[in-house]
């Protein structure tokens, strides 16, 4: 369920727009002054703004946008505004909004821009920690644990552990590691992979745990967990 802050000041026409999206499953929020949307906005964490470009007193919609960005919040905003001249709908856009609504306007269609809004504001999902039976490793932290407990691995090793987690279950040749993790071109026999998938093994393998690098004979190697 999402989170929307409703920025209007016609009473009326707030508790509508409330009701059209607790319809569509919304959590909503309502104020009806610049002031209080800017301080609310900052303070706690909505999916999506819904303000209105015509405020009371002296903060009005673009007064609000331009201290919510200011201030680092990114929260898709939808204006709502009676003024429909192409000029004012730039205006607002380029305040920061992401989105332009003329009144008088059907609920439907605000509940679709607001879906499509938010859709393409939180994208596509990106892993941060990669995982291999018992294997992990932690993107953003650096760190690498096997069941359980880290293992701790200089910054090459980290990296072609990294890349073999990457291509986990397929087989990843000599030639792609040098490339990938040593930014080299391969041109001429060398046993530096074999060393480093070596010592490599050897880290992640310790107390007896079973091994997860295989050695695919006049191929390369695969990173999987054991059967």
């Amino acid at each position: 369920m999402s989170r929307i802050l409703v920025v209007e000041d016609d009473e009326r026409t707030s508790e509508e727009i409330e009701a059209a999206l607790a319809d569509a499953a919304h959590r909503v929020e309502r104020v009806a002054t610049g002031r209080e949307s800017i301080l609310l906005a900052i303070a706690e964490t909505f999916d999506a703004i819904i303000l209105d470009r015509m405020l009371p007193g002296d903060v009005d919609g673009l007064g609000v946008l331009a201290a919510l960005r200011a201030a680092g919040v990114q929260t898709p905003v939808l204006i709502l505004s009676a003024l429909s001249a192409v000029d004012e709908r730039v205006r607002g856009l380029k305040a920061g909004g992401d989105d332009y609504l003329t009144k008088p306007f059907e609920f439907l269609e605000l509940t679709a821009r607001l879906d499509v809004l938010m859709k393409r504001r939180s994208g596509p999902i990106v892993a941060t920690v990669l995982r291999v039976g018992d294997l992990e490793l932690d993107l953003l932290r650096h760190v690498v644990r096997r069941a359980g407990d880290v293992v701790d691995l200089l910054p090459r090793e980290y990296r072609l552990l990294e890349y073999l987690m990457q291509h986990a279950g397929q087989i990843v040749t000599r030639t792609m590691l040098f490339e990938e993790v040593w930014h080299y071109r391969y041109d001429e026999p060398t046993n530096l992979i074999d060393v480093h998938v070596s010592k490599l093994r050897r880290k992640i393998d310790q107390a007896g745990a079973a091994s997860m690098i295989q050695t695919i004979r006049g191929s390369g190697y695969v990173l999987a967990a054991p059967k």
